[in-house]
């Protein structure tokens, strides 16, 4: 929720739990002195860079080890579901800032996130998803924990199709109503080495998005285009969307956000990526900018 005090809170509407995530993580990484260091090196790179570009810091040694530590996990939890259908995947990222829809909701710093996710065969799913939130800018607490839920499948071997609905919820938000609720919709295309996503999701009016700006509601639109690089791990990577209704920061509730960068596959389940975010807003001098044009670098994991 991003209006007065913060705005809005990815999608590409991107959805997970670190709240349990996070502790198990860094549990492993104790049991194992060379993860723990290059966490820590990783982590002193982003925060002496900042979000003018920060270097991401991964041995092929620790992307082995993390690997070996959570793989058994996700694998375990795919055995029990037997001829079930079902299919268990965690993810989880390191990242020199949370921006959600071009909005700053870290408040500039480090963010750590990640969660879990369930499929079954027919094409349904279920998720998690957390992220540490800056208290002291955002006003929300220190913690977004979204929960969702939909279907996913293909309409043909270059089109498929995914709706669903997405809570976002602020468990140490102070007194009052924050958390909200959106459906959601994409069609992603692919042809060749490209890709596209282009989706809406929608906020029906409800409390927790209720700033006293005349608005209740909010309308999302997006879309998304990656470029595989022939021959390489990397990809080209585009985002605009536009936000009208009341998770903005401009005066007249309507809002483009956009970024620009490149990803690239490390090995195994590890990638990285690095991007340039930018959001429109209104403020006024003195005011904390949430959307003010940013480099943003992410380190990620899936199992």
């Amino acid at each position: 929720m991003l209006t007065s005090i913060r705005g809005l809170t990815a999608a590409i509407l991107s959805a997970g739990a670190l709240v349990t995530a996070a502790p198990a993580f860094a549990e492993t990484a104790d049991n194992d002195g060379a993860i723990s260091e290059e966490l820590i090196a990783a982590s002193a790179a982003l925060d002496n860079n900042g979000a003018q570009g920060a270097e991401l810091v991964l041995s092929t040694q620790t992307a082995s080890n993390v690997d070996r530590a959570i793989q058994p996990i996700v694998d375990t939890a795919s055995a029990m579901a037997g001829e079930s259908g079902l299919t268990f995947s965690a993810n989880i990222a390191l990242a020199s800032e949370y921006r959600f829809r071009g909005v700053d909701l870290s408040g500039g710093e480090l963010a750590v996130q990640g969660g879990f996710d369930v499929s079954h065969s027919s094409g349904f799913y279920v998720g998690t998803w957390a992220s540490n939130l800056d208290e002291d800018t955002v006003g929300y607490g220190s913690l977004e924990l979204d929960l969702y839920g939909g279907w996913s499948g293909s309409v043909s071997d270059a089109v498929s199709v995914d709706v669903g609905f997405i809570a976002y919820t602020y468990p140490d938000a102070p007194a009052g109503d924050f958390d909200y609720y959106e459906v959601y919709g994409s069609l992603g295309f692919s042809l060749g080495p490209a890709s596209a996503t282009t989706g809406i999701a929608y906020a029906p009016g409800q409390d927790g998005l209720d700033f006293g700006g005349g608005t209740d509601d909010n309308l999302y639109l997006y879309t998304d285009l990656s470029v595989a690089v022939p021959g390489t791990p990397v990809s080209i990577d585009g985002h605009l969307g536009y936000t009208d209704g009341s998770l903005t920061f401009t005066n007249d509730s309507k809002a483009f956000d956009w970024s620009l960068g490149a990803s690239v596959g490390l090995g195994g389940n590890f990638s990285a990526s690095v991007a340039y975010v930018e959001a429109e807003g209104s403020f006024l001098p003195g005011q904390y900018d949430f959307t003010d044009a940013t480099v943003v670098a992410t380190l990620s994991a899936s199992f």
